[in-house]
């Protein structure tokens, strides 16, 4: 796919060419009537059917194929330049294979009449040609007419695979109609294929006997292993090029590399499963920044909604009110010495299982762990309106959890927590592929603060004033008194829940 995102500075040059491409697949037909028609004159051994036959196939094959092209491909042309949006183009880009097919065979149609039945109403001596029979002329005429469509069908579907192909990488758009089938395509090549000589072998034997069947089976033969093979190479090439595309970016997905987009280029299952892989490894991408700018503090849920409006994984710098929760482990020093390693951890994680659900549930995101600690954040980056009674609510929740609970090696843990609210800043910070989101300001300071606090004056929450005053309905607070605050001259408040008063052990 790297060649075809390196586009050619003229792009005006490009698209003459993806536009001259079409045309000449439009006259491929005429080409391939005109190798007919000549390996039949050949055999009978009349040029001047020939000519007769390239006069009759340029005129009314070739001329007429053009003309209509121009008029299927207006659409295109005009989006290409620039005038015309994709949309209004799309149901018309889909059915161009379609379309052109069926423009084919109605040009098809009057040049064989005239071939195949002129020398029954003129009789075989005015066109200088062998006397037909009316069923062999038939079988011909409806062989010739399928060829025609399916040959077509298949050859503008491969054009159509580079087209969107081109319209993807220069413009970014993508196929998002898919009316098609599959299925469908590959039993009308192998009906075609296998039933196509057969039709006109029988036409032959119906019509003749001795060496004029003989001549005309050897006709059929030679023409329909020529038309046959050429269609056969069309078809393997529209139905299998989307496959491998999308084989190619699975595997590269497979491989880590989630920068793939893949274009959409046929209008069945295939182009829907190609358009549904690129919103797959989209999504992949997502849960990818989720993970790099978030790690493992809250769920999925939470970080898509956080990341919704954030493409590239960066959420942009906001300040709002928002409380803020610092927590530890109360006598956590003492019990690290104690523990032996792989005990401590378990232990963590077990504590860390038990804190973190009481937290998510009540809207809250983890910013950070730091050894026994962790720090979450209420209304930002995740809107609560409620911000300050769910934090306290969180809190109670933490300890009534972990009240009963007996973790690891016997062990039973008390957590400090205290909670602040004020204005705050937050935003994704990194470079490159190392982003992380972080909360700047005095409340955060303030809240890290109260939670050491508590050791102090043995407590278990402590929550400031701001935080008491937003949430008081519902909570019972006890004052605990005033505390300076370093380099200022004002004092900060502090007040507990009597419920969870208790004494440092």
């Amino acid at each position: 796919m790297n060649e075809s995102r390196i586009l050619c500075a003229d792009m005006p040059a490009e698209r003459r060419a993806i536009e001259r491409r079409y045309y000449a697949a439009m006259a491929m037909p005429f080409l391939i009537d005109v190798v007919i028609s000549a390996i039949f004159s050949g055999i009978l051994g009349l040029p001047e059917l020939f000519l007769r036959n390239l006069l009759t196939s340029g005129l009314v094959l070739g001329l007429g194929v053009h003309v209509g092209a121009r008029l299927l491909y207006r659409p295109v042309h005009r989006f290409l330049l620039g005038g015309e949006d994709f949309a209004g183009i799309e149901r018309r880009l889909t059915q161009l294979p379609l379309r052109s097919a069926t423009l084919v065979m109605w040009c098809y149609l009057p040049m064989l009449g005239f071939r195949l039945f002129a020398p029954l109403v003129l009789g075989a001596a005015t066109m200088g040609v062998p006397l037909p029979t009316w069923t062999d002329s038939l079988v011909t005429l409806v062989v010739q007419l399928l060829f025609g469509f399916v040959f077509t069908y298949f050859l503008i579907s491969g054009y159509l695979e580079r087209l969107c192909h081109f319209l993807f990488e220069a413009h970014g758009v993508n196929l998002s109609l898919f009316f098609g089938r599959f299925s469908f395509k590959v039993a009308i090549a192998l009906i075609f294929v296998s039933l196509a000589p057969l039709a006109l072998i029988a036409g032959e034997i119906v019509s003749y006997d001795g060496e004029r069947l003989m001549r005309e089976v050897a006709i059929d033969l030679i023409g329909a292993t020529f038309a046959l093979g050429v269609t056969l190479f069309w078809v393997s090439r529209a139905l299998t090029r989307p496959l491998s595309r999308l084989e190619t970016g699975i595997g590269a997905v497979a491989d880590g590399d989630l920068s793939i987009r893949l274009p959409v280029t046929s209008n069945e299952e295939i182009g829907k499963v190609t358009s549904h892989f690129n919103r797959m490894v989209e999504g992949l991408r997502d849960r990818r920044r989720i993970r790099e700018t978030f790690g493992k503090y809250v769920s999925e849920t939470v970080a898509a909604a956080l990341l919704q409006e954030a493409g590239d994984g960066r959420l942009k710098g906001e300040m709002r009110t928002s409380t803020l929760m610092f927590t530890d482990i109360e006598g956590f020093t003492a019990l690290s010495e104690r523990l032996q390693p792989d005990t401590l951890i378990a232990v963590l994680n077990e504590y860390l299982e038990v804190v973190l659900e009481p937290i998510q549930r009540h809207g809250g995101v983890v910013n950070s762990f730091s050894g026994d600690g962790l720090f979450a954040s209420f209304n930002l980056p995740l809107a609560n309106e409620r911000h300050a009674e769910c934090a306290i609510a969180a809190a109670l929740a933490i300890q009534q959890a972990l009240a009963p609970r007996v973790f690891t090696g016997g062990v039973r843990l008390k957590t400090r927590i205290g909670i602040n609210t004020g204005m705050v800043v937050g935003g994704t910070i990194g470079a490159g592929e190392r982003l992380g989101y972080t909360l700047l300001g005095d409340a955060v300071n303030m809240a890290a603060r109260l939670q050491e606090l508590n050791k102090a004056h043995g407590t278990r929450i402590l929550v400031s004033e701001a935080t008491r005053c937003l949430a008081a309905d519902g909570f019972r607070f006890r004052r605990i008194g005033e505390v300076p605050i370093r380099g200022r001259s004002e004092t900060l408040e502090l007040h507990t829940l009597e419920e969870t008063v208790g004494t440092t052990a």
